[in-house]
């Protein structure tokens, strides 16, 4: 039976976040390790995000927005604004550093902000590759059209599509629009899920769930019924037989290899972003 996991939302000044994994019920679903909901925010001229550059390792992360805009920028070179039905997706591996900030135009005059961020765990065969970086624009990520229902596939593979991002385990990231009564079956119900929704109701199982919740899926959850117009993401994957350890902006299989990245940042260590090197995130 579907159950809804609670977020931890953390208000950052002008803005909310609602954090849902790690949660202390479920830690993953599928490779997906951390979930943050971001707004929906509408930010006065001369405020907004404005995230110094810090480091990763061991994950992907994957932004993709509803609303608004950011501007990527990290170590590798990579200078990237995204956009709503964009998708930025970084792979830390052994390191990389990066910042989310926004340009001179939209930080200029009123401006909106509401998207997802989440990060992807590296299977323990990929964790210390090397870092890359790929933006896909909305038009070259493939879109599935069924009665009442219009899909975007930003992760993996599902519906017999497949995303052109680059990744290493099984999983899927879908996003669902779905008028009133359409019905959408599980897309791997041999691997793990859950749903998001964004704006409307759904029914799975015999219940009703609504905006805001984070639905855990079980086996049995066979398809979601949209009881009003409504927008979800649905994101799951193969089940990691381990789970890696989360401290901070790292993850790894190794407790070491989590203090040797610490070691690192604080000495230094970790490259530059090029033309964002003046600030950094302190250790906490």
């Amino acid at each position: 039976m579907a159950k809804v996991l609670k977020g931890d939302d953390k208000d950052l000044g002008g803005f909310s976040v609602s954090r849902v994994l790690p949660h202390f019920d479920k830690k993953m679903v599928g490779p997906f390790i951390f979930f943050d909901n971001i707004g929906p925010a509408k930010f006065p001229a001369g405020k907004g995000i404005n995230v110094r550059p810090h480091p990763h390792i061991g994950l992907a992360t994957v932004t993709y927005l509803f609303a608004g805009s950011m501007l990527h920028r990290d170590s590798l070179g990579s200078v990237q604004e995204i956009f709503p039905g964009d998708v930025n997706w970084m792979i830390a591996g052994n390191g990389i550093v990066h910042s989310e900030r926004e340009t001179h135009e939209v930080r200029a005059t009123e401006h909106p902000l509401h998207g997802l961020q989440l990060w992807v765990a590296l299977p323990p065969d990929h964790e210390r590759i090397d870092p890359d970086f790929l933006h896909v624009g909305k038009n070259d990520l493939p879109c599935i059209y069924r009665p009442g229902l219009m899909m975007r596939l930003i992760v993996g593979a599902a519906y017999g599509r497949s995303s052109p991002v680059r990744t290493f385990s099984p999983m899927f990231y879908l996003d669902v629009l779905a008028d009133k009564d359409s019905e959408l079956e599980h897309p791997a119900r041999d691997q793990e899920a859950a749903i998001c929704i964004i704006s409307g109701a759904l029914e799975i199982s015999g219940q009703r769930y609504e905006k805001g919740d984070f639905v855990l899926l079980d086996s049995d959850d066979t398809s979601f019924t949209a009881l009003e117009n409504c927008r979800y993401v649905i994101i799951g994957g193969k089940r990691f037989e381990r789970i890696p350890h989360i401290h901070w902006n790292f993850v790894a299989y190794e407790r070491a290899t989590i203090d040797e990245a610490r070691k690192r940042w604080d000495a230094g260590e970790f490259p530059s972003i090029p033309g964002d090197d003046e600030e950094h995130i302190p250790l906490p």
